[in-house]
């Protein structure tokens, strides 16, 4: 069986570490770089560094997961991603399928099918397990996939929001400044034209945003 050339992106360095021990048990996977946000890995991306797949994590700080899909699709690389998240709404599967992800994994995901997507990747093919599969088709039928009115950051504080984690809480989650998330917060408050919580969070159901 060909080596897999592999590079892990993900902020975490305790799971980096943890998939890249994992991956090392197989002969036919070898770990070439490991880094932590999207702007690294477009760093050697830009360097013509030489991979098969990327795994690739959504929640990243600088530059996070759908910006690198999005960048991906403007380069000539033909490294292959597959999405390897905590988050396991319909949106985010069916946004990144539609951005040119390979496959979608969850962080819970078994060490038998994690190398199962890797290999079905590296062939070429798409791997969404039946579970996720079904989460994107049931999304898909009742929703349309969020428009890019809000950055994908904003999405992302917008989503955590309506779960009603504070402004304190949202900025530990995301590893970032309480002051940046107010930015966020008042960006959001003006693209969708609300004035105050309630009437975002209604207008952004309303939108299929969250």
């Amino acid at each position: 069986m060909n080596e897999i050339k592999l590079i892990i992106a993900d902020d975490h360095e305790l799971f980096r570490n943890g998939l890249a021990e994992l991956l090392r048990k197989h002969d036919d996977i070898k770990i070439v770089k490991s880094v932590g946000d999207g702007i690294q890995f477009m760093e050697l991306i830009n360097t013509n560094f030489e991979a098969d797949i990327v795994l690739l994590d959504i929640t990243m700080p600088n530059m996070d997961g759908f910006q690198v899909l999005k960048e991906l699709n403007n380069t000539a690389s033909t490294i292959k991603p597959i999405v390897i998240s905590m988050h396991n709404d319909g949106n985010y599967i069916a946004k990144c399928a539609k951005m040119g992800a390979y496959g979608y994994l969850l962080k819970n995901t078994d060490e038998s099918e994690l190398i199962l997507a890797i290999r079905s990747v590296s062939l070429g093919k798409k791997y969404f397990s039946a579970e996720i599969s079904e989460k994107m088709i049931n999304f898909m039928s009742t929703q349309s996939i969020s428009e890019d009115i809000l950055s994908n950051k904003e999405t992302e504080v917008l989503g955590l929001i309506s779960k009603g984690l504070t402004t304190k809480e949202i900025a530990a989650q995301l590893f970032v400044s309480s002051r940046t998330i107010e930015t966020h917060r008042a960006n959001i408050l003006k693209k969708l034209e609300v004035k105050n919580t309630a009437e975002l969070i209604k207008k952004a159901a309303k939108m299929n945003l969250i």
